[in-house]
């Protein structure tokens, strides 16, 4: 996952910061030969001068991705390769479609003047690809190359400066290439039309081509290599971060309000009795009522023991009466494990189960809303009361059907009367009649 979202990052960058190349009805979106992070946002951009001009005019133009890279000044004639060539006769039939200047493969020299060494090829965009532009005029001896671009009226694309990629292998191309905007070609191809500088018999100019390397050519391998180290890290702590706060609200929705909680009704342990109070007293505030040296109510607070003497017992008794609920026979919290006491306080969750009361509302508000014994969900409304109806008789205490008239004048005894079988119907039965087991 996360080396896919590197990937994604990576690639929509270079779109966005790359023009796509299109030759006509083709598309090229071929990788560069140079290093994979430098210049992969905007790449480097250089400078194509005239400096026999007073001031000296210039063009921004762009290196090509394949070929010498521009380091150092480029300093020679430039001169249009439809100046001393043309297409070899192989060639001959597809000479009317051609541009003048397209430099396509195969050319032959026309002419009796070739140029020197230090000279700088001029063609223009169009009918292949810029690799096998450079290719031919690096054949003819030319320092470097300028590309010109195509006229926007008749292509449609944008007068722009574009990245020249190499669909092919490239590694036999050791001379550089510049690409200038198709306005600034024709300016400088009229130009050299117009000079007054020749060299090696041809009208030229001088040419001076300097890259410029911004300072993001040096700090994006470093701010890629951040990127890169920072990224897995910065998507594990969203991750966990979405994950401890989805756990905070999952535990949150498993806790009862703390409005629900305290609205429960609550009691306190007399020693003889119960003390009801219901969830709109606050227990803190409210006393206890209990004389914990005597184990008396005051009569003031009391419920159904007002006339307790001190000789109760100090514990919950061991079993209810029949007219006493049943959740008051408890004798101890289910939290702590331990007995209740006189001055206790309790609370009484809606399913009858009470457990002390600051034990049980630390319980509800911090951890589980359930009943620590039942499960019982205390935010819903209380179950109702489930009647304790006595257990039914088993078949064996069925009482005994009076013997019939005529079984009673019998003198034979009537064989035993088949019995369902129960848990407590025993293995092996003894017969006394048979004198046998």
């Amino acid at each position: 996952m996360v080396f896919g979202l590197l990937w994604l990052l990576y690639c929509t960058l270079s779109t966005l910061a790359t023009p796509v190349e299109f030759q006509r009805n083709q598309t090229f979106v071929a990788k560069s030969e140079r290093s994979l992070f430098w210049g992969w946002a905007w790449g480097t951009e250089s400078t194509v001068s005239i400096v026999d001009r007073t001031p000296p005019i210039s063009f921004p133009s762009r290196p090509a991705a394949f070929g010498a890279e521009i380091n150092d000044p480029i300093l020679g004639y430039v001169i249009p390769l439809s100046s001393f060539t043309k297409p070899c006769p192989s060639n001959s039939t597809n000479f009317e479609e051609h541009p003048d200047n397209s430099a396509c493969p195969n050319l032959c020299l026309t002419g009796s003047h070739q140029p020197g060494d230090i000279w700088i090829a001029l063609v223009q965009r169009g009918k292949c690809e810029f690799v096998r532009k450079v290719r031919e005029a690096q054949r003819l001896g030319a320092r470097a190359v300028v590309v010109g671009g195509l006229d926007p009226d008749k292509t449609g694309y944008p007068d722009t400066l574009v990245n020249m990629y190499s669909p092919e292998d490239s590694s036999d191309v050791n001379i550089p290439a510049t690409y200038i905007k198709y306005s600034d070609y024709m300016q400088l191809y009229t130009l050299i039309q117009s000079s007054n500088t020749t060299h090696s018999g041809f009208r030229t100019l001088s040419l001076y081509i300097t890259a410029e390397y911004s300072a993001w050519e040096w700090y994006s391998p470093i701010i890629t290599f951040i990127i890169i180290l920072l990224l897995p890290s910065t998507l594990t702590f969203v991750t966990l971060l979405v994950h401890r706060i989805r756990a905070a609200r999952a535990a949150q929705r498993d806790r009862a309000p703390e409005n629900v909680v305290r609205g429960l009704p609550w009691r306190v342990w007399t020693g003889s009795g119960w003390e009801k109070h219901d969830g709109a007293e606050d227990p803190d505030s409210v006393p206890t009522n209990v004389d914990l040296e005597e184990g008396v109510v005051t009569p003031d607070k009391s419920d159904d023991d007002q006339n307790a003497s001190t000789s109760h017992p100090t514990t919950p008794p061991a079993a209810p009466s029949p007219e006493q609920p049943w959740f008051e026979s408890q004798q101890e919290c289910a939290i702590c494990l331990s007995e209740f006491v006189k001055g206790d306080k309790v609370r009484v969750l809606p399913c009858h189960h009470i457990f002390h009361l600051h034990e049980v509302d630390e319980w509800l508000i911090q951890r589980k809303k359930l009943c620590p014994v039942c499960k019982a969900d205390v935010t819903q409304p209380p179950p109702a009361l489930r009647s304790q109806a006595p257990a039914s008789p088993t078949s064996e205490a069925t009482p005994e059907t009076p013997a019939s008239p005529t079984l009673a004048a019998s003198s034979e005894p009537s064989p035993p009367r088949p019995v369902t079988p129960t848990e407590r119907t025993p293995l092996l039965r003894h017969n006394s009649d048979a004198g046998s087991v």
